[in-house]
């Protein structure tokens, strides 16, 4: 009888991290749709690359301000409950493309964005640290490296087929129809309803931290966030690096399109592609770093990487164009396990504050809204020399090093 109940634990936690793995490819989806979207944008609200850059400001400020409230929604409900609901809001998101489609104001579609990035944010607030506990402690950076996988690919195919959907060669007119932006979009946000449908149905396990506060007696006086969770070092200085590390990230993405078309002179079609291995270089290191954990210690991996990082953000200062563009791919694949690989070690240890400690992490992708747009305000300024922008990433990736080599350590 024992073994048959922890063969069916051992499959409902099977079933649970499958769905769980979803929600790292659909939020994947919204969030490297972005890049494609400034590109677009610039041509139909007529916009610079400076102005334009606002577009990832509008929704990664979501990020900044709502995991708390969510993360306090979670600790009075559940994973599940903010799961479903991060959905069913991001989809209305993605539904309101169809007034945009008639307005096309750049103010409305900051807002479409900051609504979708608010769904968002309620799946990663609670996937992320749902990955780590359901499972074994000490596998947790391994098992959200390859929850992040997923991540990866779902950045893969916005980047190589539906930015291609996304981007017209016109600028686009109100005799055009429904832009093929919003198709996409609200394609997606049926997509998300469905998915939003099968959380619903499916009974997923409940975590044993989960279990203690809607159960325990002394789960009445527990607080909803707790702020003393800062205290401990290694989540500080998680949060610290996330922040710079997201910055970084999301200063190359954002203006990788950019960069290949205004600056290297490439046709659309072909810098979608680029774009396209950019994010299969992505994918490719997270599968990748998922195997190589299982010999090496997280910490020096990412040690390892944030210093190669550094080098080829180097080589895209010095030389640019092609040379630079190349450089990119390199950066992109020694980045893929330092969001992941940050999140778990910050989270190591925490207990009950999790969900709290979670929240912090996630309010750290607020370096997209800010340092991206520093990256192409110095992009805009400088077009003579362009390519120094990209000393950004480069500080950014040295304050992941610093984590890898010591902010990690955990401290009592």
């Amino acid at each position: 009888m024992a073994n048959n109940t922890i063969g069916k634990s051992g499959m409902r936690n099977s079933i649970a991290l499958s769905l769980v793995f979803s929600l790292f490819f659909l939020w994947a989806i919204s969030s490297n749709l972005l890049p494609t979207m400034i590109r677009q944008l610039m041509k139909t609200c007529d916009l610079n690359t400076f102005e334009a850059s606002f577009t990832e400001s509008a929704y990664w400020l979501a990020y900044f301000i709502c995991p708390i409230p969510i993360a306090m929604y979670m600790k009075r409900y559940s994973y599940r409950s903010g799961i479903v609901f991060g959905l069913l809001l991001a989809a209305f998101g993605g539904l309101l493309f169809f007034p945009a489609a008639a307005v096309r104001q750049y103010w409305f579609y900051l807002c479409i964005f900051f609504i979708i990035a608010t769904g968002m944010c309620f799946l990663e607030t609670a996937a992320n640290p749902y990955v780590t506990v359901l499972g074994d402690a000490q596998s947790a950076p391994r098992r959200l490296n390859l929850a992040q996988s997923f991540n990866g690919l779902g950045a893969f195919i916005a980047a190589m087929f539906l930015s291609k959907a996304v981007l017209t060669t016109e600028q686009p007119t109100h005799d055009d129809g429904l832009p093929a932006d919003s198709v996409v979009y609200i394609t997606l946000a049926v997509v998300l309803i469905a998915f939003a449908v099968l959380f619903m149905v499916v009974k997923l396990p409940k975590i044993q931290e989960e279990s203690v506060e809607h159960h325990s007696p002394a789960a009445a006086p527990q607080k909803l966030i707790d702020f003393s969770v800062l205290r401990r070092s290694h989540l500080r200085w998680g949060v610290i690096a996330q922040f710079f590390y997201n910055g970084g990230q999301t200063a190359i993405n954002s203006l990788f399109l950019v960069y290949c078309c205004t600056y290297v002179g490439l046709s659309e079609t072909t810098a979608t592609t680029f774009f396209g291995f950019y994010m299969l270089a992505f994918l490719l290191g997270r599968w990748v770093g998922t195997l190589l954990m299982g010999r090496f210690r997280p910490q020096h991996m990412l040690t390892t990487y944030a210093i190669v990082n550094i080098l080829l953000c180097l080589v895209i200062m010095l030389f640019g164009g092609m040379v630079g563009l190349y450089a990119m791919l390199g950066v992109s694949f020694f980045m893929s396990i330092m969001y992941p690989t940050q999140f778990s070690l910050a989270l190591t240890g925490l207990g009950e504050q999790t969900k709290s400690g979670s929240a912090f992490l996630v309010m750290a992708i607020v370096g997209n809204a800010c340092l991206p747009q520093l990256t192409a305000y110095i992009m805009h300024t400088h077009a003579a020399v362009y390519q120094v922008a990209y000393v950004i990433p480069l500080v950014c990736f040295a304050f992941c090093a610093y984590y890898g080599w010591h902010g990690h350590v955990v401290r009592e």
